[in-house]
């Protein structure tokens, strides 16, 4: 494909002329992207390893080229960012100067369940856990009463790196907690409704015939 460059010299003699370049549309696009990507090589900002969010796209940086560059998702599938989007856009870049993050898992108990027991439980799963970090250490907080339940939190903190999905940590916890506090006689209820009869008096009854 070509792209026309008009060129065009103002003025002669003196100080000489004034240079103006016309330059397509397309190639207007090449050079903003080449001026950012080396506007992202130079400050680092974005680097290979590095977790990040931009727009729907989410996942690992994988390469950083003068033009675009490449972010593998958490489903493996790659995306060529155009570099100028990451000068355009909010970026969040999840491991630039910690990896660390914060992650909670909500559990609901059963009313009249013993929280205190819950939540040694509960912990005791997220320390088990070889990925959740003992410093700073798990913590269980009693949330709220729920319509069919005590809820509990569960907080965390795991290090980003390319072998980790926080996805699955949260999983395999899910997986732990609710087989330990099954063992512990203590249920996780399903949403219910009670519903309370006035005994105080007779329940009228009306009988209607089937039409035929």
């Amino acid at each position: 494909m070509q792209v026309p460059i008009v060129v065009t010299v103002i003025g002669e003699g003196g100080s000489g002329g004034a240079l103006a370049i016309g330059v397509g549309f397309g190639t207007q696009t090449i050079i903003k992207n080449v001026i950012s990507g080396i506007i992202v090589l130079f400050e680092r900002k974005i680097r290979v390893g590095d977790i990040i969010q931009l727009g729907g796209t989410t996942g690992h940086v994988v390469a950083v080229d003068l033009r675009a560059s490449t972010v593998r998702g958490f489903d493996g599938v790659e995306a060529l960012i155009p570099n100028s989007s990451f000068l355009e856009n909010q970026v969040v870049n999840w491991t630039y100067s910690n990896p660390r993050i914060r992650r909670e898992v909500r559990i609901g108990i059963a009313y009249g369940s013993p929280t205190h027991r819950a939540a040694e439980i509960i912990a005791g799963c997220a320390e088990d856990h070889g990925e959740v970090l003992k410093n700073p250490p798990p913590e269980v907080f009693f949330e709220d009463f729920a319509d069919s339940a005590l809820l509990l939190v569960l907080v965390f903190w795991v290090e980003l790196g390319p072998n980790l999905s926080a996805r699955r940590v949260d999983s395999d916890l899910r997986y732990a907690i609710e087989k330990r506090l099954a063992a512990a006689g203590i249920a996780i209820p399903f949403p219910q409704r009670d519903l309370h009869l006035d005994t105080s008096r007779p329940l009228a009854v009306r009988i209607t015939p089937q039409s035929e």
